[in-house]
């Protein structure tokens, strides 16, 4: 496999993959989140393109960070990509003070985030017909 280039990219770039990966029966807005411009985009690059997106965002005061719109291409997906990306995140929610990283999972994706110590916590909710559930990871 050709290594993966993860950096920093504007929020704008991200939305295409968020759309088509996550919500592609919705209106391509629906993807935009309303402080998408306060947060970190880091996209994972093979041979220059695209293939996965997560935005981190911050909370300084209350030390927390949250990471959302996490997509991986499906002809990229479960070779790593979203583990390295993934570890880059939790690595720069440390990096800027956080003491808790956490996130609204699809209830499909649960294993992967128990592997990186995530717990669920709190009642299973829906967006739509698919079942999510906040996870939770102390730094």
């Amino acid at each position: 496999m050709t290594t993966l280039h993860i950096r920093l990219i504007p929020a704008t770039d991200t939305l295409p993959l968020r759309h088509s990966v996550l919500w592609p029966d919705k209106p391509f807005d629906y993807v935009r989140l309303p402080d998408d411009e306060q947060g970190y985009h880091l996209g994972g690059f093979l041979n220059g393109k695209l293939v996965a997106v997560i935005s981190l965002f911050v909370d300084e005061q209350a030390r927390v960070a949250r990471f959302r719109k996490f997509a991986t291409h499906p002809d990229y997906q479960s070779q790593g990509i979203g583990t390295q990306l993934l570890n880059q995140v939790i690595e720069q929610a440390r990096q800027a003070g956080a003491h808790q990283l956490w996130c609204d999972a699809r209830l499909t994706a649960a294993s992967f985030y128990e592997r990186f110590g995530m717990q669920a916590e709190g009642e299973v909710f829906y967006k739509g017909d698919i079942a999510y559930s906040r996870f939770v990871l102390e730094l």
